[in-house]
């Protein structure tokens, strides 16, 4: 009965601990996705949100453009919160940085959005195509893994 206790005690430390390490979300300027509607990326758009219409999810803030994107969300969080923490897919998939993302370079990939870094000359959702984005996204999910909880 002794030994019963012990585990239940174990498995509840061990969850504790697991639910109470924070996953780093890429929030730079305050916001997944630097404030844009994570909702309208599945319309194939790129979309500044709107001040007016905000929420919050597992700690981080998000925009939209309406009211109707915001419930949207709401209604199917993990559907819209971008893979990796919305930091850029490719370099989570090559060598697991953390990469900031260009909001208008995005891609969604088996019902899901990844985001990616573009700038000076370097449009990362190109190589990501170029290279192999299925056995890119397979890297990724591993090297993910490995590097998501906020330290």
């Amino acid at each position: 009965m002794n030994k019963f206790f012990i585990l239940l005690f174990l498995g509840f430390a061990f969850t504790t601990n697991v639910i109470a390490q924070k996953i780093d979300y890429n929030t730079d300027k305050g916001f997944i996705a630097e404030g844009y509607d994570v909702t309208e990326y599945f319309n194939n758009k790129a979309v500044k949100g709107d001040s007016k219409y905000q929420t919050t999810h597992n700690g981080v803030h998000y925009k939209f453009i309406s009211q109707k994107n915001v419930d949207k969300f709401k209604n199917n969080p993990d559907k819209y919160t971008p893979q990796y923490g919305g930091y850029c897919a490719y370099a989570i998939a090559m060598n697991g940085e953390k990469v900031d993302i260009n909001p208008k370079t995005f891609e969604i990939r088996d019902d899901k959005l990844y985001l990616f870094y573009n700038s000076w000359g370097i449009n990362t959702l190109e190589k990501w195509i170029e290279k192999d984005a299925s056995n890119l996204q397979k890297k990724a999910d591993i090297n993910w893994q490995k590097v998501k909880i906020k330290k």
